[in-house]
């Protein structure tokens, strides 16, 4: 069988694109007031051992842990030199967790050996750590460090996606397209609204198009809901 494409929509003049850009992230800004980062932090290393454990785990179950782990390494200096035997027996219930054990150690020992034990603030060097990608990288500079970041997570791409937004599913693109839609000011906060978007209304099977803000806005719910 071939590969599904995406639904194509009409040709938008780049003016018009930026216009309703402008109109989604104020309708998201309102309906999400006071909506961040949904994983708990004291710090920037914790929001960046929470969001590498995250992966395919619930943020719910990430900060059901972390305040035992933090409470015992409350630094990269403390979880590099832990018990890998008694980090896995904290972060268990998070899955994966042999292989999300090496991973936090690995990177707090680079940040301790190759930052003297300070969390780095470039995207060059978050992503040089061990077990960072990108949009983890993102996730820190932009919710815990106040820098300018956008993060491209499955509902950043998926709800972008059914906005057309962007035509792409490749996260780089999507990053770059976003970034010239929204100022950059508003950056971090378009990503988690979107996220919480993607979590609560618009998502992965059935979206609730007919409860949308943004039913107006978006070629998709135009499509899927009746004609006037």
């Amino acid at each position: 069988m071939g590969k599904k494409k995406e639904p194509a929509f009409e040709p938008e003049a780049e003016a018009d694109l930026k216009k309703r850009a402008g109109r989604i992230a104020a309708l998201l800004a309102k309906d999400y007031a006071g909506k961040t980062m949904p994983l708990n932090f004291n710090s920037p290393f914790e929001l960046l051992i929470a969001t590498i454990l995250a992966a395919q785990c619930t943020d719910a179950r990430v900060n059901a842990v972390t305040p035992e782990l933090f409470g015992h390494y409350p630094d990269p200096r403390a979880l590099a030199g832990a018990d890998v035997a008694d980090v896995e027996r904290i972060i268990r219930t998070t899955g994966f967790f042999h292989n999300k054990a090496k991973a936090i150690q690995a990177a707090s020992r680079a940040i301790v050996e190759r930052f003297g034990g300070r969390l780095p603030e470039s995207i060059e060097d978050l992503t040089a750590l061990p077990g960072v990608g990108r949009k983890t990288a993102h996730v820190v500079r932009g919710n815990a460090l106040g820098l300018p970041a956008i993060f491209v997570d499955t509902h950043v791409i998926r709800v972008s996606g059914r906005l057309a937004l962007t035509a792409s599913a490749d996260p780089a693109r999507i990053e770059t397209d976003i970034a010239r839609l929204v100022p950059e000011n508003t950056w971090t906060s378009f990503c988690n609204h979107m996220t919480w978007h993607g979590r609560s209304v618009c998502v992965a099977r059935n979206p609730r198009c007919a409860e949308c803000i943004l039913n107006r806005d978006c070629p998709t719910g135009r499509r899927l809901l009746p004609s006037d």
